[in-house]
Parts: C-alpha cells; structure tokens; sequence
C-alpha cells in the first residue's frame, strides 16, 4: 500500500472481526450493533464498517447525522441509529437515508413528527429513556417518574410521522465494581424493564429493546433484550480496568518513522523546558509522531515506545510533531527505521497509554488525528488505506 511512512496507524481488520464473533457469541440471542460513532472510535468508519458488516452486524450506532451519511455513503446497508440530536428540519434526509433517530423527549418528538409529515414520510424513531445517566432521554430517573415517561413514550408511539421501531438506557456506571455503582446499575436496568412492561400493559408495541453497553454486556449478557451496542470492546479495550472480557485482541498499533539518532553527553538536557536531562551518555532517536498526531503530551518521560521490538523510553517534553526516546545499549537503531509507538510488543498498550496519561482509552483512540494514515491488515497484509490528507479513502 503506498503512501509516505512518516506517522501511520495500523488496523487489524482480522483482529476486529475476531472480537465482534466474540461478543456476538457472548450476547446471543440478542443481535449486534456495532457502535463506530466518531469514525469507529478514530479507526476510521469505512473498511471497519465493511468488516463488520461482512462479519454479521446488522446495526451501527453513530452520533450524528453527518456520520450516518458518511457510512451509508460508503455502502452500510444495515440498520443505522442516530444516537444524539438531529435538527428536526433534517427529517427528510432521514427518511430518504432508512435512518433510526434517537427520540428523547415529547417536545422533539412532536417537531420531527411535524417535520416528517411535511417531508411526505414518517422517521424511524427508537424512545430513550433516562434512567438515570442524567443526559438524554424521557424522565425514569425514579419510580416515581415511571407512570409520566410511560405515558409520555406512549403518546410519541401515536404520532403520525414517527414510525417507532425500539427503546432503549444507557448505563452510566456499569463499567465499575463499587458496590453502590453495582447497585446503581441493577436500578437503572429495574427501572427501564419497568417502563417496557408499562408500555406492553397500554397495548403499545415498541419493537427493539436494548440496554447494554460495552460494560453491561460484558458483566450481564442475560440483560441483551433485542439488541446490544457494543463500542470499546470491539476495538479490543475492556470497558474499564475493573471489567474484563475474555478473549478479546488488540485492533489498533501507532507507527512512526526514526528521523535522526544522536549521541547526547551527561549533563546534557533536551526538548522544551529540559525537562530531561542524562544522567551518562545516551543515544537518541527521533520519531516523527507527537501530541498533533494523538500521542498525548502528559507521557513526556513516561512513555515507552519500542524499535525492533526493543522497548525505548520517553525522554524529554513529547512535541506536537516529534518525540524523542532513549535506544542506549539498542542493537541496529538507525534513522529510518520504524518504531512502535503504542500497540505492539516492547512498548505501551493504549490502556497502559491512557492510565499513564490519566484519562481512558476510548480518548487515546479517539484522539489519533486526521492527519495520520490508517492502514488497513489482512494477514498481516495491507488491504486498505484511509489517507484524509491525500484525500483518499478506500
């Protein structure tokens, strides 16, 4: 696959359908849906759609309506949910597209409805229900909301231009083991099956159900209903360090080039605010990736990043386009060489990028900018190429 090796992210399209086979084993009867909101979790949507689709996914999940043109655009024949806000104006794109939008409160509901019949058509429309996530969603916070959001979900089923096809919660703790978030969950998950038994008793047929996130699937299969959406587990992270899915691989390596080695002298300091400083004579290498290309600031002289499989740590301040790592004592490290910057043997995994940096691992994901190449493997072979600065996307 040809394109300039200066900072380059490989996608193991093998190792996602391996994980998707998993989870969808984990969660039968219940079918899948894949979440690739922002570009697959910064996998870039297009060959991982088509694996996903090819694997057996019959739904996407996505954000917004730009991203569920963006994959039907490039062949998603599935059913797509649009999980957040979509301007009701837009309702006619939704209905020419075969879109799910989300519906979270009766005011919405009523101005898509509105739109929809102005449009000629009637939007495919699944109910969420706040269970107590706090965000979107018809009020089920408590039992004593539950009466009001049946009732409410129910006269959105009456409106002539939603054709309300399933409902759904999200969890907000599921992903932890402290009892009170233990209890928590098992609320939320009471209270959503108490508004579907409510919605069953009036008569009202409401389709998909689902509930389950990436943790929620993991901790409790049994809790699939219709549907799962699974996210950060089909790229090959657990959902927290606290819940675990067994099996699951590693879709996603960070790759840059050397561009210079260096011998620096004891007592010499590098990078901005020389914050480094060796403590012997050191050998250095320069890798063209730094924050701008994802690689977070926070792991100055934290990092490690590794060379022929040679672990090299981070030395000095992590630049926006260069980092540098100590290769002392590193057989045949030479510029041009490629080096491993998360993801592969002798260097930091994301979960281990993302714990050194504070945060979780869907943010290092999503992070990975633009501006670097995504190479898609088979076999170990390149297949495809996602290259937004040459304008190309296969």
């Amino acid at each position: 696959m040809e394109f300039e090796k200066h900072c380059w992210a490989e996608v193991d399209l093998d190792a996602l359908t391996h994980n998707f086979k998993l989870i969808a084993a984990h969660a039968a009867p219940a079918k899948v849906c894949a979440v690739v909101k922002a570009g697959a979790y910064g996998h870039a949507d297009g060959m991982v759609c088509q694996a996903l689709q090819a694997a057996g996914a019959a739904w996407f999940a996505v954000s917004c309506l730009a991203e569920a043109l963006h994959l039907r655009a490039g062949g998603v024949t599935g059913q797509i949910l649009i999980l957040g806000h979509t301007d009701p104006a837009w309702a006619a794109d939704l209905i020419a597209h075969d879109l799910t939008q989300a519906v979270f409160s009766g005011e919405y509901a009523r101005a898509l409805s509105d739109k929809a019949l102005a449009a000629g058509g009637r939007v495919k429309a699944h109910l969420k229900v706040d269970t107590g996530m706090g965000r979107l969603g018809f009020d089920a916070r408590s039992e004593a909301h539950i009466d009001a959001c049946v009732a409410a979900l129910a006269d959105c089923c009456a409106l002539p231009g939603l054709d309300v096809t399933g409902a759904f919660q999200h969890f907000a703790v599921a992903d932890s083991h402290a009892a009170e978030d233990i209890a928590y969950t098992a609320g939320q998950h009471h209270r959503f099956v108490r508004v579907l038994e409510g919605l069953k008793r009036r008569g009202v047929a409401i389709g998909v159900a689902h509930c389950c996130n990436s943790a929620a699937l993991t901790e409790h299969p049994e809790w699939g209903m219709d549907l799962v959406r699974p996210g950060i587990i089909l790229y090959g992270c657990d959902a927290s360090d606290e819940v675990h899915f067994e099996g699951l691989r590693p879709v996603l390596r960070l790759k840059a080039r050397v561009s210079q080695v260096k011998e620096i002298e004891a007592g010499q300091s590098l990078s901005y605010g020389l914050l480094y400083t060796a403590p012997g004579p050191r050998r250095v290498a320069t890798l063209c990736v730094g924050y701008a290309d994802g690689y977070p600031r926070s792991l100055t002289n934290k990092g490690v990043c590794s060379i022929h499989g040679q672990s090299a740590p981070v030395i000095g301040r992590v630049c926006m386009d260069q980092l540098m790592v100590d290769v002392t004592g590193l057989e045949g490290v030479d510029a041009g060489d490629e080096a491993c910057v998360f993801g592969g043997p002798g260097c930091d995994t994301i979960e281990e990028v993302a714990r050194k940096a504070g945060t979780i691992p869907y943010e290092i994901m999503c992070a990975l900018a633009l501006r670097v190449p995504r190479v898609y493997l088979r076999g170990g072979e390149a297949v495809g190429l996602a290259d937004y600065l040459n304008q190309t996307a296969f």
